[in-house]
């Protein structure tokens, strides 16, 4: 193997946080190679100090061979080496020429550098199957062709290294398979991949090498068609590892929860949510099934009083809500939402964890009165919830930022399951998170209803939703396209998640 890229004693502190512990690897050029470990366990930053983000403590880089100094972007991008990031670096009001020639114009007019970047364009779209039009606007493109022009603006800039960091965790099914298609004829042509990602189906499918790390250190580097999901999955963890939820069959009671007729229509009138009924009892989950903005999202949004129904009622727990259905006062009455954005709903970033562990229950007695909160007691809490929900690392003072994504939904968990809510709005909960954590929180929601409470959980994840749900809804363009239980084929969901009537599913 030839390597492309060596990392040599790779050392990295934040403060107390050990993220990289003398980490070495080397990636072959021409190959896919992929990074996993738990959420946390430095792969992330691992690839930020190779992109010239962080700076190493101690260790070396070699690219080509050759060693190199990556203080900045900048150096990286000159050694060849380009990343797509996990959310975006784009600006949505240019169109994908401007945004794929930002940064590197390379002179005062820049009339020229764009007739160079369309040129270069038509013909990278042509090696790589990355075709996108130039002139169209960031903002109007769905996430899929978003990370085409990623993908294209690193290539432009002369890439050989692609490092892409959970490419997967914002595409539909479809999306992502097109993704594979790319990055193999990218490895075909002669580039090197770098796929840093939870998802071991996807390790599997499309990668040639994969490494493990664990707690900031590397655990083996595996061929990919010698080791299989189970090993790597014990690798990550340290652990076997579930890879099925367990559970016992539902019992449940009493309706906790009804939609009748709900429809909401955005500013220009489309009803993203279009006459939607259905109800979630005590004791089951019910889960939506669906590709990603088919009115989850939209439906999740009203139920949990964020936005207001245009028309039809919600009904909890006997009492219609539809007049009175603000966050604040549904969690009064028992209502938990988890959702969907963790990074732009569930936190504030410059939150210490305590903080953002009280989002939305600030107003509760015991941390505090008035105006006034208890600091202590706001701490001592989420250090508890901390340890419930093994949230690493546990301290209550770390900014919310800090922690990786999968942390961040354990701190989001802990603080709506904690509060014993009679109803669980559940969105996307295992989004960007590890198998690990997949693991806890799948034991967590199957808990919630086995103690009686009534769960309504969104996921893209259709494996996610057949394992955790009781029921399974499916939803397309804004419709309820039928119910079936937890044993219902694949297939048969799969068409009615394509908007294929009931009766030809």
């Amino acid at each position: 193997m030839t390597p492309a890229i060596e990392l040599i004693g790779i050392d990295k502190r934040f403060g107390s946080v050990h993220a990289n512990k003398d980490v070495s690897l080397a990636i072959g050029k021409g190959s896919i190679h992929g990074i996993i470990g738990e959420n946390g366990a430095g792969k992330s930053t691992l690839m930020s100090i190779l992109f010239g983000f962080y700076h190493a403590d101690k260790g070396e880089i070699r690219v080509g061979g050759k060693p190199v100094k990556i203080k900045s972007s900048a150096d990286a991008i000159a050694h060849g080496v380009g990343m797509v990031h996990q959310h975006f670096m784009l600006v949505e009001p240019f169109t994908v020429l401007e945004n794929v020639v930002l940064g590197a114009e390379g002179a005062a007019l820049i009339g020229p550098a764009l007739a160079r970047a369309r040129a270069e364009l038509e013909h990278l779209a042509h090696n790589y199957e990355l075709d996108v039009d130039p002139d169209a606007t960031i903002g109007e493109l769905p996430v899929g062709l978003q990370q085409r022009v990623e993908i294209l603006k690193a290539l432009f800039k002369g890439a050989e290294v692609l490092i892409l960091d959970e490419p997967t965790g914002v595409l539909t099914p479809d999306e992502a398979d097109q993704l594979f298609r790319i990055l193999g004829t990218l490895r075909d042509q002669g580039k090197t991949v770098i796929l840093i990602t939870h998802k071991l189906r996807e390790i599997m499918a499309i990668t040639d090498r994969v490494s493990v790390m664990r707690r900031g250190e590397m655990v083996g580097t595996k061929e990919t068609k010698q080791t299989s999901v189970e090993e790597l999955a014990e690798m990550m963890v340290g652990r076997r590892v579930l890879l099925r939820v367990e559970k016992g069959e539902a019992n449940p009671g009493e309706t906790v929860l009804e939609v009748k007729n709900l429809t909401w229509r955005d500013r220009k009138g489309t009803a993203r949510v279009d006459n939607v009924s259905f109800n979630v009892r005590k004791g089951e989950i019910v889960g939506i099934a669906g590709v990603s903005g088919n009115g989850q999202s939209e439906l999740l949004d009203v139920i949990a009083g964020i936005a207001r129904a245009t028309s039809g009622e919600i009904v909890f727990e006997g009492k219609s809500i539809g007049a009175l259905a603000d966050p604040r006062y549904l969690r009064r009455e028992g209502v938990a939402h988890v959702p969907e954005d963790r990074q732009h709903r569930g936190l504030v970033n410059s939150f210490d964890a305590s903080e953002s562990s009280i989002l939305g229950w600030h107003f509760e007695e015991t941390l505090g009165r008035g105006f006034h909160l208890d600091r202590r007691a706001v701490v001592e809490r989420c250090r508890h919830e901390m340890q419930d929900f093994d949230v690493r690392p546990a301290d209550p003072y770390l900014k919310s930022a800090k922690f990786s994504g999968g942390n961040q939904q354990k701190i989001i968990l802990a603080r709506e399951i904690s509060r014993d809510p009679d109803l669980l709005i559940v969105g996307q909960p295992t989004r960007g998170v590890d198998i690990g954590a997949i693991e806890f929180i799948h034991k967590r929601l199957i808990a919630l209803r086995d103690q009686g409470k009534a769960i309504l959980l969104v996921s893209v994840e259709l494996d996610e939703i057949r394992s955790l749900s009781d029921r399974i809804l499916v939803m397309f363009a804004g419709k309820i396209m039928g119910e079936r239980d937890a044993s219902a084929d694949e297939r048969e969901l799969g068409l009615l998640m394509a908007g294929v009537a009931k009766e030809a599913a």
